[in-house]
């Protein structure tokens, strides 16, 4: 049975990634924060081990809890968007994005990603089109596509370090979804979004080099 781990499960696309994959007939192992997402979780038929991924510790702990594991699909989904506006970023709004959306990740992906080699596997981190450099066009949101930016950096590192090992690595721009992110009158659905990257990751042929796609497979300029 193939397994998928997912980062940060608990709403929106994380939580449609878990569904979809548990549909498919996959062992998902998921993460939550909370007590109650975590059952809902359960309740579905994932794994599940309560993860804060700004917490050094309990990250840590995750290494140790899936030591062994063979993953053929990792999805870093956690992440958070921000302050809504572009003025003068305080200190506690920096600390939180960038230590959700990149401090997450640099402690996160050199433990998921000799699991994912074990397979020759997929390590997917949920980015954004707003964190390319190359095809930017308006500086909304400039702390967030901060975050997203330097998140694909991470990656990349990652795939310089493991992709000769037989991880394919991938920045996913996951649309403009319909969650509580992208609000009610985005583009897709999560539905859609979620079925869009597992279909791209099913597909996607190995690649020692990152990759940055959107959730349809369209290739993105870093």
């Amino acid at each position: 049975m193939a397994t998928a781990l997912v980062i940060g499960a608990s709403r929106g696309i994380g939580h449609e990634l878990a569904r979809q994959y548990l549909q498919a007939g996959w062992r998902v192992i998921a993460t939550a924060r909370k007590p109650a997402d975590c059952d809902a979780l359960a309740a579905m038929g994932a794994e599940i081990h309560t993860l804060d991924v700004t917490n050094v510790e309990a990250v840590a702990g995750l290494g140790w809890k899936l030591d062994g594991e063979h993953l053929d699909v990792a999805i870093l989904n956690a992440g958070v968007y921000g302050p809504r506006h572009d003025g003068f970023p305080v200190q506690a709004d920096f600390d939180n994005v960038m230590h959700t959306n990149v401090l997450a990740a640099m402690r996160l992906l050199p433990i998921l990603a000799p699991l994912v080699a074990t397979t020759n596997g997929r390590l997917a981190v949920l980015s954004s089109k707003m964190g390319s450099l190359s095809e930017r066009h308006s500086a909304v949101g400039s702390l967030y596509r901060a975050s997203k930016a330097a998140l694909n950096s991470v990656l990349i590192d990652t795939a310089l370090t493991f992709g000769r090992e037989g991880v394919t690595c991938v920045a996913f721009h996951p649309g403009w979804v319909q969650t509580d992110m992208g609000g009610a009158t985005a583009d897709i659905t999560v539905e859609q979004s979620a079925a869009g990257m597992i279909h791209t990751l099913a597909n996607l042929p190995a690649s020692n080099q990152a990759l940055y796609l959107s959730y349809d497979g369209k290739t993105i300029g870093w």
